[in-house]
């Protein structure tokens, strides 16, 4: 296992996963910057904002500040997608990717989460060795290979993604499509598919259709035969959710990950079927021959990647890999269902798994005078974290613990209660937190269930 992690392999794949990866993280920035940073003020340094655990330090700059890091960002993913200074670009990027995520929980998604990994890896691989501007400025960082693991770190991540979130789908709910049927009969407007998706049948099959996708695809882009098939359900199936659902770059970046399971050298040959048909290509491959001619081929020899460096290179990959492995199952720690009690769900790829709806009411009491008062949310969030606040416990007790500070700072004691009933999968609304609990003194565990959470009324 260790040799086959350190074969070298050609360099063609890395280099398209860095071009298309600088590209999606532009877009993904811009969209932030201009959705969440511009249009709703979300990170406006007085906005209240549900934080991580243990990343509650993490703050947003001042304006005009903000607005610059946003146009940095952007700036550092067109320089990952040129290889422009890239070993200090993709790290920057990295980070500064990373403390946008952490910013607010609300806005979680599993591909921002997915592409924290991807831009930590991508900031730790030769990617800028061959067509980059860092190889023009230099040539002779010029290489047509790299190690196995290169590649392997990135189709690992890609392959947790579809098998844990195959996994997740092994639930009553999802097999009997009842999520999707509800969603589907809501998007009947959608251009050209909309009528199709009135069908029952239409659910069921993207139901099955994306189970038996999630949980076999990796298997099948193993072997030659089977790998061409494999990938065209994989455009099928991440281009009609993002037809019909609009989930941003997810589909765009699991595609290109999931094109790394070709062989390494398949951009040089899509290439070399390309070429004849588009001339530019080949103007451009003369072009960039004739200005990296000056430089030597760094053939990237075992030796130079292993010995020491294999020392250290090794147990960093096992670590990655243990981690992505573990994560997922944290939710085994809790009783009851995760996609109720949200109890391990982050993290885990439990990707468009359920529809959760609430409504409720936040009751402060005076614990001097006995007096309660009702605290209405929208005094303090956008309608962004409003729309997730009833569904997700450790919000709920989040924004308690931020009522109870509010009075404190006014010089009381308080408790706080929250009356809430939630609906899972649009079966009947249930009480989803116990009423009689005082939030205000209660903690968040990460490995143990929280008993205010009350288990679902089937």
């Amino acid at each position: 296992m260790v040799k086959c992690l350190f074969q070298p392999v050609n360099i063609a794949s890395l280099v398209f996963f860095r071009i298309v990866f600088g590209i999606l993280g532009f877009a993904d920035v811009l969209n932030i910057c201009i959705y969440y940073h511009w249009t709703v003020n979300a990170f406006g340094p007085d906005q209240f904002r549900f934080r991580y655990y243990g990343f509650e330090w993490v703050r947003p700059f001042p304006e005009p500040f903000m607005s610059f890091f946003f146009l940095t960002l952007c700036g550092l993913a067109l320089l990952i997608m040129l290889g422009k200074w890239y070993r200090i670009s993709s790290l920057l990027f990295a980070l500064g990717f990373t403390y946008v995520f952490l910013l607010e929980k609300a806005h979680y998604l599993n591909h921002g989460y997915l592409f924290c990994w991807v831009g930590f890896v991508m900031a730790f691989l030769p990617a800028h060795r061959q067509f980059s501007a860092d190889v023009l400025r230099r040539p002779a960082l010029r290489s047509d290979t790299i190690p196995y693991w290169c590649l392997f770190l990135l189709q690992f991540l890609m392959g947790v993604v579809y098998f844990y979130g195959g996994i997740a789908k092994l639930n009553a709910d999802w097999l009997n499509a009842t999520p999707l049927k509800q969603w589907l009969e809501q998007k009947v407007d959608v251009p050209i598919i909309g009528p199709l998706l009135e069908w029952e049948g239409v659910a069921c099959f993207m139901a099955y259709g994306g189970l038996l996708l999630d949980l076999t695809v990796v298997f099948f882009l193993f072997f030659h035969k089977t790998r061409p098939w494999a990938f065209a359900g994989v455009l099928f199936f991440h281009f009609a959710n993002h037809l019909i659902f609009n989930i941003g770059i997810f589909p765009f970046l699991s595609v290109a990950l999931t094109a790394l399971y070709f062989p390494p050298d398949f951009p040089v040959r899509v290439y070399k079927k390309l070429k004849g048909r588009l001339p530019f290509l080949e103007r451009v491959n003369r072009w960039w021959a004739k200005h990296t001619a000056a430089g030597q081929l760094s053939e990237v020899p075992l030796w130079q990647w292993g010995g020491r460096w294999k020392r250290v290179i090794v147990p960093v990959v096992m670590a990655v890999v243990a981690v992505h492995l573990l994560i997922p199952l944290r939710h085994h720690l809790f009783p009851g269902d995760v996609a109720w009690t949200e109890e391990g769900h982050r993290y885990s790829w439990r990707m468009m798994l359920r529809s959760k709806q609430g409504y409720g009411a936040f009751i402060v009491r005076d614990k001097d005078t006995g007096k309660e008062m009702e605290e209405d949310p929208l005094d303090w969030l956008n309608e962004d974290q409003l729309r997730k606040l009833y569904t997700r416990p450790d919000m709920i007790l989040q924004f308690a613990h931020h009522l109870r500070d509010v009075y404190r700072e006014k010089g009381k004691r308080v408790a706080v209660f929250a009356d809430i009933r939630v609906r899972l999968n649009f079966r009947e609304f249930s009480t989803y937190i116990d009423p009689e609990a005082d939030l205000a003194a209660a903690d968040w565990h990460f490995f143990r269930h929280s008993d205010w959470i009350l288990p679902e009324n089937k």
